[in-house]
């Protein structure tokens, strides 16, 4: 089968249970209840700015793919604007078919109508065919975002930290340190 008819619309909230569907990977971990409503969350926050748009692609008026796309900066620190597409999706039995084609030229319109000059895509790093397919649009790999519990960073710091010499010891400047986090979160609370 070749390229099917391909229409892309905004998001609307009688597309959550489709989305919930297709982001599954992207979507924070937690009960059906709690992901749908952060997918109507993500919906109303599109639709609160023209700097945001959830947009979906429906073949034969099925949800078929999704896309949030977003005008920011490429970073905190390098603020030259682009439009992210933040987990593109599309569904398996619609891929190899110009749905994630007509996804990103929606995302390239977006950024056209804004007059921004770069687009960036945010993809699962496993998704090796997710990854091909943006290589192929010539998205290249601009950073690699690592994540891990904070828990998990605070074990490996201790670990790998040197130990240092001296009279009072690392133990010392330990409990210096975890009084102070202490204090600072009883000043937030």
């Amino acid at each position: 089968m070749g390229r099917v008819n391909v229409t892309i619309r905004p998001a609307q909230t009688d597309d959550v249970e489709q989305l919930v569907v297709l982001w599954t990977d992207s979507l924070r971990r937690g009960s059906a209840e709690q992901r749908r409503s952060d997918v109507l969350q993500i919906l109303a926050a599109a639709a609160s700015t023209p700097d945001e748009r959830v947009l979906v692609a429906e073949v034969d008026g099925t949800v078929a793919g999704v896309v949030h796309l977003q005008v920011t900066t490429l970073s905190p620190v390098n603020r030259e604007p682009v439009v992210y597409a933040v987990a593109p999706h599309v569904h398996p039995q619609h891929r190899r078919h110009g749905v994630g084609t007509a996804l990103m030229e929606a995302a390239v319109v977006f950024a056209e109508e804004r007059q921004v000059a770069l687009v960036g895509a945010a993809v699962v790093t496993a998704s090796r065919e997710a990854n091909r397919f943006f290589a192929r649009l010539s998205l290249g790999a601009r950073a690699t975002l690592r994540i891990a519990s904070t828990q998990s960073v605070r074990h490996r710091l201790t670990v790998l930290r040197p130990e240092r010499a001296g009279p009072h010891g690392s133990r010392q400047r330990d409990r210096i340190l975890a009084a102070r986090r202490v204090r600072r979160a009883e000043r937030v609370s």
